[in-house]
């Protein structure tokens, strides 16, 4: 069965005949970096330690631009989340890690006796059932991209080798890079357990033949237009809109990527934003209790919503007297922080549950009246035995945007819509958002 397109798509040059596509929409599992299933779990780990290490690799990864402009792009290196990808004729079974914050898919690839770009160790080991390089040259439906074609043109920097091959070079904070040639290929997803599957031919991505990151490849989720949403629109009457819904850290559930009617969010108490570029949204302010926190002389507090951050990140114009207006309200010992740098303040519980009862009413109030409401989940992190800790920082970097990270958005349906340029928020369970049974990595 074939179906329509769904994640790691790049772009389709000529109109793909789309296989098994239905208009119903559909969904793929999401794995967190550290969970059992990932090629990247560390055993060694208890799961409050699984947690620290992924804030402070997360914290690491975030950083300003390469100011000497010599890359072709640089975004975001702080990644969460893997989906799965099958690519090719016959198929190969690939891990990639979701980026709504890149235009490009690419995946590692080797032309068989040719050196592939090696996968990171960790990745190679655990890989199981699933390749950690795609071989081109076992594919019938591989083909190469010519570099005056507008499939060339349309990924972000590229340029020709000697051949009048297409070329690209991506650079990613923290010094990670992929390079490679834009190419064709076969990509068939799977639905949801018990759906069928969405194939697309002659999809454009990244084969990668020189890649230092940490992983098999990306799936860019950027409203770019080499990104997987501008071809699933092309493709398909499933529209530029997808969906997630993340579960809590200290859970093993997987959590679900949603394309089509099922990126619709349609749960009680949903409100919807203007989204503004690169899934950005405004804070006009910040409710702690009876307190309204503003940015002062009305400025204006633009903020991008990030799967990628774990924390959130926010003006310290504004953090500051969120802080003290928690403090106010939050009648708990102070605990010394595991880590100072990145928490500030840690407060004595017995987990979420126990800092639930003196949790105060906390409403982010967005652009065009919409009002988030947070649970203490999204405000603080459990992170040690009987010891939570805020989960918003400072902003890095002066001039940096401030960003809603994956903790605060636990446990919420969160709907992008670029045709609308609209994001829409909802309290959810997301633990069951993606149905049993799970993909495995082993």
């Amino acid at each position: 069965m074939c179906r329509a397109l769904l994640l790691l798509g790049l772009f389709l040059i000529l109109t793909p005949l789309v296989c098994g596509y239905t208009d119903g929409g559909f969904s793929v599992e999401l794995i967190h970096r550290d969970s059992p299933r990932s090629p990247f779990h560390d055993p060694s780990l208890t799961p409050h330690g699984r947690v620290l290490a992924a804030v402070q690799r997360s914290y690491a990864g975030s950083g300003s631009p390469d100011p000497d402009g010599a890359v072709s792009e640089v975004i975001s290196g702080t990644f969460q989340f893997f989906m799965y990808v099958n690519v090719g004729t016959p198929r190969t079974r690939m891990l990639a890690l979701v980026d709504t914050g890149s235009d490009l898919v690419w995946l590692r690839c080797t032309n068989g006796s040719a050196s592939p770009a090696p996968p990171p160790p960790a990745a190679a080991a655990a890989a199981g059932g699933t390749s950690s390089v795609f071989d081109l040259s076992s594919s019938s439906t591989y083909g190469l991209v010519g570099c005056q074609s507008d499939s060339c043109h349309s990924v972000h920097g590229t340029n020709c080798d000697a051949t009048s091959l297409c070329q690209y070079s991506y650079s990613y904070v923290g010094g990670s890079s992929s390079s490679g040639l834009v190419s064709t290929e076969t990509f068939t997803f799977d639905d949801a357990p018990g759906g069928p599957q969405l194939q697309v031919p002659r999809v454009n991505f990244g084969c990668a033949t020189t890649a230092n990151f940490p992983g098999y490849g990306i799936v860019g989720l950027s409203d770019g237009k080499s990104s997987l949403i501008n071809q699933m629109s092309a493709a398909t009457s499933l529209g530029r809109r997808f969906s997630y819904c993340l579960a809590p850290y200290l859970s093993d559930a997987s959590s679900a990527l949603n394309f089509g009617s099922r990126a619709t969010v349609t749960e009680p108490g949903a409100v919807t934003t203007p989204m503004e570029a690169s899934y950005t949204v405004e804070i006009v302010a910040v409710r702690v209790g009876n307190s309204i926190i503003k940015l002062p002389n009305s400025k204006r507090s633009p903020v991008i919503v990030d799967s990628g951050s774990m924390l959130t990140s926010l003006d310290g114009e504004l953090l500051d007297p969120i802080v003290e207006a928690l403090a106010r309200s939050i009648k708990l010992p102070r605990k010394q922080s595991p880590n100072p740098e990145l928490f500030s303040v840690c407060y004595q519980a017995d987990g979420m549950k126990a800092l639930e009862k003196v949790f105060p009413d906390v409403t982010l109030e967005l652009g065009g009246g919409a009002l988030v409401k947070l649970k203490a989940e999204n405000v603080f992190m459990d992170l040690l035995l009987r010891t939570v800790c805020l989960a918003i920082v400072p902003v890095k970097y002066e001039g940096s945007v401030p960003t809603i990270g994956s903790v605060m958005q636990h446990n919420m349906h969160v709907g992008y819509d670029l045709d609308k340029r609209t994001i829409t928020f909802a309290p959810a369970d997301c633990a069951t958002s993606f149905p049993s049974p799970p993909a495995s990595v082993v």
